[in-house]
């Protein structure tokens, strides 16, 4: 079994691998600790399953999601996050993700995730499955943030987390002007003013 595992954590990848061997042994890991590994390292591989972290450096998980889909790459991808489902999951699944699963859940509900999207179903987890049976993943009463793009999400993270334009900028390799233009959407979308109020609105919807 083929086992792709992207983290920018050498920790977190550590830990994944270690379970992962002693669950599907013998497993061969293959690790990637940013968005631009990920994507040189599916090529020319078969990969039975792709482990993605959604926050990395440069490309998120989800862009780097959509890149792998829009390139033929079929392989189950489960994405792993610190941040909540209810702000991420659905973005992930419409994305093509197999499966989402927050970083904090145990070790044997990971262990049950990777073998039900083996098996080429999709994988949520029960709390998130039954807020999406009552309708909350359809709803059209959204939340101001569930209304930003992916990119726009990701900006405003780095905000919440005191980076400066500049510096976001270097992080996801886009210019200081395309980084100005998403804050002035986000600052509009969420009807906000500065950067304080945007990072106080991210703590306050657990987005940072």
């Amino acid at each position: 079994m083929n086992i792709l595992i992207a983290d920018d954590h050498a920790i977190v990848r550590k830990g994944l691998i270690q379970i992962l061997r002693e669950e599907f042994s013998p497993a061969v890991c293959i690790e990637a600790s940013n968005s631009t590994e990920v994507l040189e390292k599916v090529k020319g591989n078969i990969w039975d399953i792709i482990l993605l972290d959604i926050s990395m450096p440069g490309r998120n998980g989800i862009e780097v999601l959509k890149q792998l889909r829009s390139d033929g790459i079929k392989a189950p991808v489960l994405m792993l996050s610190m941040h909540p489902e209810e702000q991420y999951a659905i973005r992930a699944l419409r994305a093509g993700a197999s499966g989402f699963l927050s970083k904090d859940s145990a070790t044997q509900e990971l262990v049950s995730a990777i073998h039900k999207v083996l098996r080429g179903r999709k994988y949520v987890s029960t709390s998130l499955a039954e807020k999406l049976a009552d309708g909350a993943g359809v709803s059209y009463d959204k939340l101001p943030h569930e209304w930003l793009s992916d990119r726009e999400m990701q900006v405003l993270q780095f905000i919440a987390n005191g980076k400066t334009v500049s510096e976001i900028a270097d992080e996801i390799f886009l210019s200081v002007n395309t980084i100005s233009t998403y804050r002035t959407r986000i600052l509009e979308k969420l009807r906000l003013h500065n950067n304080a109020e945007l990072t106080r609105y991210a703590l306050d919807n657990g987005l940072a």
